[in-house]
């Protein structure tokens, strides 16, 4: 696992008392569709070009994180350590709790809305929860869009719920 935390600034410490005990999952790809790039390193790490592509005009000033980014190809890179904060939820709610970055990792996949994705991203994102399960009270795995209905639809409708399940199962 590739670590960049030392090159990510968009996070913060936890409140006081506070504990991993959700897992969202998300998707991003930049630019949109696009895969391969050095774009979503460069927005965790305040370093997007808004030159470099006409959407990065619109998104070069967000302050945003996840604590994991799992590639099309399986790298899997680690940008702010699971005890901290990272900025990946925005407005959320879960369970009538509301600040989901405060008790919430943030995983990324490489991907969009209008693809499904590798079979190894699926694998490398359950052996990181089986991971995170271990070392946290892990309550539940949810979509961006579960904590953010009607904001966010990520991971998307090609994302396979049954067959993350399936692969969890594997680790009970």
């Amino acid at each position: 696992m590739k670590d960049l935390t030392p090159l990510c600034c968009n996070h913060d410490e936890r409140p006081p008392g506070e504990t991993v005990r959700l897992i969202v999952v998300h998707a991003i790809s930049l630019p949109p569709d696009e895969f391969g790039g050095p774009g979503v390193e460069q927005l965790f790490s305040n370093a997007l070009d808004p030159e470099a592509h006409p959407y990065y005009a619109s998104i070069h000033h967000l302050r945003v994180s996840a604590h994991y980014f799992i590639r099309r190809d399986g790298e899997t890179i680690c940008f702010v350590d699971p005890e901290r904060r990272a900025w990946h939820a925005g407005v959320s709610c879960w369970n009538g709790r509301e600040r989901c970055n405060d008790f919430s990792v943030g995983i990324e996949l490489e991907g969009c809305d209008t693809m499904p994705f590798e079979p190894v991203q699926y694998e490398r994102l359950a052996a990181l929860i089986a991971r995170l399960k271990r070392r946290y009270p892990i309550e539940a795995v949810v979509g961006h869009a579960d904590i953010a209905p009607g904001r966010k639809t990520d991971p998307g409708p090609f994302f396979d719920w049954k067959r993350l399940h399936a692969l969890l199962s594997g680790y009970a």
